[in-house]
């Protein structure tokens, strides 16, 4: 009895490594690809200017924080990214704060539970980005960080005001995470 051509199922430890990897890039792919899509986020017939600063723009940041969130920190790490290229050890760092990011945020399927008690998403992503900022600022890249934050927080804060929210679906969950906040809640 040959067995050429057939696709080992699970044999020795290669078998498992091959599991854990194709385990891994799927939940990468559906973690990242499908949390709120890009082409939404983006999407141009959505862009126009508040009329008011104070009874439009607010709540357009905060309800599309809590929306694109995951986007939005996304875009920050990429923007902070860029920033640390020419500090390659605060680069090091960094990627090892993604895989944390990745660990703790972005591919979790079910809510973090620390000494019996459930962990937000909004505490996660605040503990997250203080401990990824401050550990950057240790490695002596101060300036690249502080302009890197600074340019991702404005990128995130222009297109939260100029992006439009009539057409955001949010549901109970959407509203639960933004503290009781709702679509036209003011």
């Amino acid at each position: 009895m040959t067995t050429y051509g057939t696709i080992p199922t699970s044999s020795g430890a290669g078998g498992t490594n091959l599991e854990y990897l194709s385990r891994a890039k799927q939940r990468i792919k559906s973690g990242l690809g499908t949390r709120r899509p890009w082409k939404q986020m983006f999407n141009l017939t959505s862009f126009n200017f508040p009329h008011s600063i104070f009874s439009e723009a607010f709540p357009r940041i905060r309800t599309n924080a809590t929306y694109f969130r995951m986007n939005y920190a996304i875009i920050m790490l990429l923007i902070l990214f860029i920033s640390l290229l020419w500090q390659p050890i605060s680069l090091i760092v960094f990627v090892l704060l993604m895989a944390a990011w990745l660990f703790f945020y972005f591919l979790r399927d079910e809510p973090l539970v620390i000494v019996n008690r459930v962990i937000g998403d909004w505490i996660v992503l605040i503990v997250l980005s203080v401990v990824t900022i401050g550990l950057l600022l240790v490695c002596g890249a101060t300036v690249n960080v502080l302009v890197g934050v600074l340019v991702g927080f404005v990128v995130v804060v222009v297109h939260g005001v100029v992006r439009n929210i009539d057409d955001l679906c949010l549901d109970d969950e959407d509203g639960d995470e933004a503290g009781g906040y709702l679509v036209g809640d003011s």
